[in-house]
Order: structure tokens, then C-alpha cells, then sequence
């Protein structure tokens, strides 16, 4: 199992697109990106069954934001696109969730060690 590894945040203005990578097993498993604001609980943000690449996203993202994975499925990244002030969170990646679709924190075992996104207006 390889333990998750994030990189890619920063800041950025309102309008603007981020892409956040992450390691992942190259076996099939649920890779999931959640995001906590100060003050406010961790969150649920997309997940990934990388067996297939069948996805799953909040609907505070729908349609912004776009998970994917390499060929040899050994990295994921999170595409963000239109991002908004309300995005600004540390993010993170984790594995092993189940069920895939549910992004609930606490169905994932590994966790990275986050990466901060700031989106400015």
C-alpha cells in the first residue's frame, strides 16, 4: 500500500485553476481528496475507484472539478477549475475508502499530509 503523498496547492484568485497530484497503489483501490477550512470539518470532495476510473464529486464541485488518474494508475490528480474563495482548504488525499461513492473521511484508512489551497478574491 502506498501511503498517500499530495502536492500541487498554492494560491490562486477567484476564477483560476489548480491541479493537485497524488501517489497512489498502482493495485485497484478508492482514492479519495478531502478538504478542511478552518473551524470546519474535514469534507468530502471526489473520490476515484481506480480500478475503472469511475468517480464520484461533492456538489459543491460538480462541474469544476475533475478527478483522474495516469496509465499506470500510479498517480491521481485534481483538476480545479473556477475555483472560488469557499475552496480555500487544506486538502487532502487518502486511500482505501469504501464505499468508493460515499467520500466519508471516516471510510479511508491512509491519509497524506495535506496540501493548502488559497483562492483570493
Amino acid at each position: 500500500q502506498v501511503q498517500p503523498v499530495e502536492s500541487g496547492g498554492g494560491s490562486v484568485l477567484a476564477g483560476g485553476s489548480l491541479r493537485l497530484s497524488c501517489a497512489a497503489s498502482p493495485n485497484n483501490v478508492c482514492m479519495g481528496w478531502f478538504r478542511q477550512a478552518p473551524g470546519k470539518e474535514r469534507e468530502g470532495v471526489a473520490s476515484i475507484w481506480t480500478g475503472d476510473g469511475t468517480t464520484a464529486y461533492a456538489d459543491s464541485v460538480k462541474g469544476r472539478f475533475t478527478f483522474s488518474q495516469d496509465n499506470a494508475r500510479t498517480t491521481v490528480y485534481l483538476w480545479m477549475n473556477s475555483l472560488k474563495p469557499e475552496d480555500t482548504a487544506m486538502y487532502y488525499c487518502a486511500s482505501g475508502g469504501w464505499p468508493c461513492s460515499w467520500l466519508s473521511p471516516m471510510r479511508y484508512a491512509d491519509w497524506g499530509q495535506g496540501t493548502q489551497v488559497t483562492v483570493s478574491s
